[in-house]
């Protein structure tokens, strides 16, 4: 006869055990992300607001003074913390003699692989926006980050039409983004051919971003820019940005170049 080998048997494992250990684990990684969340989040809210600033006066760099606003249905008041639902943060800049030159705000869409944000500048003599600072983007490089440097796509902001309706509601037309080489009028934006979802992106931005501020600051862009003349006033209204000026070398390195 052979030798018989002994027969091992394995305890059954304890599942309520195993239950509570992974529970545990997975208390303890969620406690982790969110004690880092909350400890990095001074930091890059304050890292935005810088990128916000610097834009502002990229944008507009020959203004002597540019004062941070909130206005809503209720009217302008200064710009101060997070602004609540159905308030809309903007920026006045005013010339050296203390006269309003133009308002700056920002809109986001999404756009091919996240949230697209843009600066624009807008004027009331011509009813337009003037121009844009890319202040957040993480589309594919060398494709969507042509809304940057594109000198074509760029041109689209020298005088976009943004127009309110005759009762001050609305638009009068909506800002569009369409198919490269077939803009017509004015509130349309010429695509960046090969990069036609971030071009809307900026497109639905801007546009959901002006339909909601200009209906709400038009009534009250003359008395912001009255009084002792704009700039004081604006001292005693909203907070100056403190950014120094002139302006950091670019936001947005170019290619070859690290952030």
């Amino acid at each position: 006869m052979s030798d018989q080998q002994p027969i091992h048997i394995v305890p059954p494992v304890n599942s309520l055990r195993m239950v509570r250990t992974l529970m545990l684990v997975t208390a303890l990684c969620g406690g982790l992300i969110v004690a880092v969340w909350q400890i990095t989040l001074p930091a890059i809210a304050a890292n935005k607001k810088v990128v916000l600033e610097r834009s502002v006066r990229a944008l507009i760099p020959n203004a002597a003074q540019i004062v941070e606003y909130d206005v809503s249905d209720k009217g302008v008041t200064p710009g101060k913390g997070d602004p609540a639902a159905g308030v809309v943060r903007f920026y006045a800049a005013y010339d050296k003699d203390g006269k309003l030159d133009a308002i700056a705000a920002e809109g986001g869409a999404r756009g091919y692989s996240d949230t697209v944000r843009v600066l624009y500048g807008y004027r009331q003599a011509c009813e337009c926006i003037f121009g844009i600072q890319v202040t957040q983007m993480r589309e594919t490089p060398g494709i969507g980050d042509k809304i940057i440097t594109d000198p074509a796509f760029l041109k689209n902001f020298e005088k976009l039409d943004v127009s309110l309706s005759p009762d001050m509601k609305s638009l009068f037309n909506a800002v569009k983004t369409v198919k490269h080489g077939t803009k017509q009028f004015g509130w349309e934006i010429d695509a960046i051919s090969g990069a036609t979802i971030t071009s809307k992106a900026v497109g639905r931005g801007i546009n959901d971003s002006a339909k909601h501020l200009l209906p709400l600051l038009i009534p009250h862009l003359e008395k912001l820019g009255k009084g002792e003349g704009g700039r004081e006033k604006g001292k005693t209204l909203g907070s100056a940005l403190s950014i120094p000026f002139p302006l950091p070398p670019s936001l947005f390195p170019s290619e070859g170049e690290t952030a």
